[in-house]
This record gives C-alpha cells, sequence and structure tokens, in this order.
C-alpha cells in the first residue's frame, strides 16, 4: 500500500489512525490506495500498539426516536472526519440498561462517553467518575454534573411553555404525556407549577397513556378529554403527540386554534408543515450534539478527562397557527 500510495509505511500508518495530521492531497492518495487493495485495517491490534481506541461512546435511551437523529448526526460529523469512530448503544429508558451499557463501553476501552441524561444509578456515577475520562451529559442541566453538562433547564422550559398560554388568556389548559421518562417528567413539573401558581391546577387537565410518543398515541390521548369536557388549550410533551392531538380535534369538528390552541416541543421538521403549522417550543439538538463533540475533543487534545462544567443551551417558542400569538418573557435562546 506504501508503494502505491508512494509514501512510507509509516506515513500510511499515521495517516490512517490520525487523517487530519496529513495533507489533503496525501490523505487522497492513502485512500486511494485503501480501496485499490481492498484494505481492511485491524483495528483490535491497532488499539493494543498505541493504547488508544479512537472510539467514543454515546448513551442513547432509543434508536427509534426522531427527536435524538440530529443530536446523532452532529456527533458523527464532529468525530469522523478527525478519526474517531462513535460508538452508539440504546439503555431503552432503563438505568439498568445504561449501567450495562457503561460497563460496556468502559470495557471495549472508549476514550469518552457521552450520555442522554444526568440521572443515573449509584454504580454508573460511581463508574463514570472513577473511569478518568470525559463524561459529557446531555439533554439536561444537573446541579451535579459528573463532567461537562450541556443541555437544557426541562423544568422551566415546561412551565415557560404554560405560562405563554396562561398569559395568552387561557383558563383550562391540559397537559398530553406518554412515556414518563425524567425528560418528560421534569417538562410536566413545570407544567404543574405554572398551573398551581395561577390557581388553576387540576388533575383532570393531565392526560397520558404509557406508550412511546407517536402521532397515533396523540390522537388516543386528546380523546380521553371527551368525558369531561375539552381544555381550552393544550400543551403536549412532543411534537408526536401534538400532532395526533391536532388530527383529533379536526376528526371531532374542533377548530385549531379557535376553539382549542396546541402546543408542542422539540419544534421537529414537520411542525412547518403540518396543517395547521404547529407552533412548539424549539429545542437545539443538533447544536447539543456538536457543542457536546467539540468540547470531549477539547478534554482530549489537552489531556485532561476531568472537570465540571453546566452549559445550558437554553429553548425557544416559536409561534405558528395552532396558537394565537403567544411569546415567553424573557425566554431562553
Amino acid at each position: 500500500m506504501a508503494r502505491l500510495a508512494r509514501v512510507s509505511p509509516i506515513t500510511v500508518s499515521r495517516a490512517l489512525r490520525n487523517p487530519q495530521i496529513v495533507s489533503e492531497e496525501l490523505r487522497s492518495r492513502i485512500d486511494n490506495a485503501v480501496k485499490k487493495l481492498g484494505y481492511v485495517p485491524n483495528i483490535a491490534a491497532s488499539r493494543l500498539a498505541s493504547a488508544r481506541s479512537h472510539a467514543i461512546g454515546v448513551i442513547v435511551p432509543t434508536l427509534y426516536n426522531v427527536i435524538f437523529s440530529e443530536y446523532l448526526q452532529a456527533l458523527h460529523e464532529v468525530f469522523l472526519p478527525v478519526g474517531f469512530q462513535v460508538v452508539v448503544v440504546n439503555s431503552r429508558y432503563s438505568l439498568e440498561e445504561e449501567e450495562n451499557a457503561v460497563r460496556t463501553l468502559l470495557g471495549q476501552r472508549v476514550e469518552a462517553i457521552i450520555v442522554v441524561g444526568v440521572n443515573h444509578t449509584d454504580l454508573t456515577r460511581r463508574l463514570l467518575q472513577q473511569s478518568r475520562i470525559p463524561v459529557i451529559e446531555t439533554f439536561q442541566i444537573s446541579p451535579d454534573p459528573i463532567g461537562i453538562n450541556i443541555g437544557l433547564d426541562q423544568v422551566q422550559a415546561g412551565y415557560d411553555a404554560t405560562c405563554s398560554l396562561l398569559q395568552a388568556g387561557y383558563r383550562r389548559v391540559g397537559f398530553l404525556m406518554g412515556n414518563k421518562d425524567e425528560r418528560a417528567t421534569e417538562r410536566y413539573s413545570g407544567y404543574q407549577k405554572a398551573m398551581q401558581e395561577a390557581g388553576l391546577a387540576s388533575p383532570s387537565l393531565m392526560k397520558s397513556q404509557q406508550q412511546a410518543s407517536s402521532i397515533a398515541l396523540g390522537a388516543r390521548v386528546m380523546a380521553q378529554f371527551k368525558q369531561g369536557g375539552f381544555p381550552e388549550a393544550v400543551f403536549c410533551i412532543d411534537d408526536n403527540l401534538a400532532l395526533g392531538a391536532m388530527q383529533e380535534c379536526m376528526r371531532l369538528g374542533l377548530k385549531v386554534p379557535d376553539d382549542i390552541a396546541i402546543l408542542g416541543f422539540h419544534d421537529l421538521e414537520f411542525a412547518a408543515f403540518a396543517s395547521p403549522t404547529l407552533s412548539s417550543i424549539a429545542t437545539h439538538r443538533y447544536d447539543m450534539g456538536k457543542l457536546a463533540a467539540e468540547q470531549t475533543l477539547r478534554l482530549l487534545n489537552r489531556g485532561a478527562g476531568t472537570g465540571q462544567d453546566v452549559i445550558d443551551i437554553g429553548y425557544e417558542l416559536v409561534c405558528r397557527q395552532s396558537t394565537p400569538a403567544i411569546s415567553i418573557p424573557e425566554a431562553k435562546a
């Protein structure tokens, strides 16, 4: 291969381990030689020889929710060009499975671990603290992060979303929820806080069903209001439920937003193309993944695996047709 690429064997070895250290022209020659010869590097041997895995472990609660697709895309876009592989593990919203995932990734000698969430078992937390590698917790804000913490205040986001509807004059503000994962539960806590402060809290305004979020679930949960009367507005735990809720309202002859206003969460791509278009709390998932990767590389490049820092990436309200003109006072962005 070195002969075909017209370089020395040591140059080939260095370029394959760290593509960023060689020129683009040289990297292109080596890549062409690799393709022509069908060369497959022995990763296990390379790891033993270099004492580095060039792998980053990433733990997400599910591989099936589009909410995490932009986040994972950003991680791959930052890590792959500089020679790191991204090893993604699904914890299935289980703290016990997250613990097993951490054990597995540490056993594979990953150089850093990026995890969705800040709540862990005691053993998981101890394993991560003792690993002496960069640990990045994302999607939530923690008062006591293990390492770097990049996310948003989910409780405050739920509170601000609810307040935006209350300030628009709505009094019966409902809440739709599927599975009660930790981030959804925090947003519900924010909703409850806002309703209690307004003296409007009522158990009858909260509807849920323990299933993974989907458009179909949103329609089914929205239909539960038929027995006790529909609220004036609804805050949905995510955009999938919100879209399903809108479809159910249309099926029942309720006009959105004239008869009922609907607010989603995450601002997924389809929100801007729904009919009516969906108002939503936008979360910066791509930026979160990009920043998590950049912080990881910063720690690896300086040879430091420890240190605590909390970065609140914020959120913003995107007002569209499914609500009247609403806003969040002093909204985080």
